[in-house]
């Protein structure tokens, strides 16, 4: 059974709202942060991407970062942009881009829960970002930026949300993104504890997004665990900030590749060699239309490629993946890119670029050859999760992206 908590959240007037919520601080370099806080003193991007108010090439990881983003935060909180309620509350967030909808629920979700794998993982964490997160939470003692998780939908789930959107919205507007971002205070003791219960008959929540400040958090909950001879499992550390959205309201693009070379190879013997896994031909579509297909872009033509038959195991969870295909079959023994994870030679494009983006990469003369995908399914994430295996990196590409500085889970009761 999955535990959920309502907090007392820290969040923005609603007069700063719009100016204060941000963008994930790691869907952008430091260069486009600092583009988007120029004219905005009031960007969260200044508490959680703090670069962006110091001098050009600083170490991200130094004590100065760290220590101005507690110096930004601080200083948001002593100006008053922002307020923490003085109850505990669960909070609805609504975001509507073009015709898709999601809600999803701000709680509590609980570290233990990610200890047991009551909350599942479907991708490996590196050590350095998982230390850089665990720094700029305990700096701030405070968790910023929300870990994205879903589970399987139910009606009396379902049913709970759209009594909690009978009220008035505390929040409501559109970023320049075209994103709609709609946010509710749950108040009601008794919505708040069906809520609870409904949460407490689910038997698995899955990270969708976020593996890094999930672990993070957990490694803090252990940590201050440790150092606490009174623990209760009721601390406000051992619950990380979290939006809970149901599984069919999932939206997940494409996360395409780009190669800077073809491996020493000439264009005829790539070509065949692409041959031995794939069928390949001159096409006119940019983005495949099904699993298993793949659309090239080389030297100003797009290709359409199909795995061919015997090239991937289909029972396997894990190599049944368009991007396990593409990895297997191409980019590792034709490209030589044993692990994408560190080969400075490729590069991954969310699907919310487009492929447009492929191709001014690869017209540019700073790529060789693009790839785009088909989007891996929310039924495919289950299934890797549930069978305790992880997905290549960069499998999906969640849209639309929460925004930071909406709510925000402190540490300190």
């Amino acid at each position: 059974m999955a535990r959920i908590e309502p907090f007392k959240g820290l969040r923005p007037t609603k007069d700063i709202v719009s100016k204060l919520a941000s963008p994930p601080y790691d869907v952008l370099s430091s260069a486009e942060a600092k583009k988007l806080t120029a004219a905005n003193p009031y960007s969260f991007l200044r508490v959680s991407k703090a670069e962006v108010d110091l001098p050009d090439g600083v170490d991200l990881y130094s004590d100065e970062v760290y220590n101005k983003a507690r110096e930004n935060f601080s200083k948001f909180i002593a100006d008053k942009l922002m307020v923490r309620d003085r109850e505990k509350f669960f909070y609805l967030y609504k975001q509507v881009w073009e015709n898709h909808v999601q809600v999803g629920l701000a709680a509590g979700a609980s570290c233990r829960d990610y200890q047991d794998d009551i909350i599942k993982k479907h991708e490996l964490t590196r050590e350095d970002k998982e230390k850089d997160r665990m720094r700029h939470i305990e700096t701030l003692a405070a968790q910023t930026g929300p870990v994205f998780l879903t589970f399987k939908h139910n009606h009396r789930i379902d049913a709970l949300f759209q009594k909690g959107m009978q009220k008035e919205p505390e929040y409501d507007f559109t970023k320049a993104n075209g994103v709609r971002h709609i946010f509710y205070v749950l108040d009601d003791r008794r919505l708040i504890a069906d809520l609870k219960a409904a949460f407490a008959g689910i038997d698995v929540l899955y990270v969708a997004d976020g593996h890094h400040r999930s672990a993070a958090a957990t490694n803090i909950k252990i940590k201050r665990q440790q150092a606490n001879p009174s623990h209760t499992g009721n601390e406000e550390y051992n619950f990380f900030l979290a939006v809970i959205f149901p599984d069919n309201q999932m939206k997940i693009l494409p996360y395409n590749r780009v190669v800077k070379d073809l491996n020493g190879l000439s264009r005829e013997e790539f070509f065949a060699k692409i041959a031995e896994k794939f069928a390949c031909e001159a096409t006119k579509t940019k983005a495949p239309q099904k699993s298993g297909e793949f659309c090239m872009y080389i030297e100003g033509q797009w290709y359409r490629l199909t795995a061919k038959d015997g090239s991937y195991d289909k029972n396997d969870a894990v190599a049944c993946l368009d991007v396990s295909m593409m990895q297997n079959n191409l980019l590792d023994p034709v490209l030589g890119i044993k692990n994408p994870r560190k080969d400075k030679r490729i590069d991954f494009v969310g699907g919310i670029r487009g492929t447009g983006e492929l191709e001014r990469l690869v017209d540019s003369g700073e790529f060789k050859v693009a790839f785009s995908f088909f989007p891996t399914t929310i039924q495919q994430l289950f299934k890797v999760a549930d069978s305790g295996n992880v997905m290549p990196p960069k499998s999906t590409w969640f849209e639309p992206k929460l925004e930071d500085g909406l709510v925000i889970h402190m540490l300190d009761d």
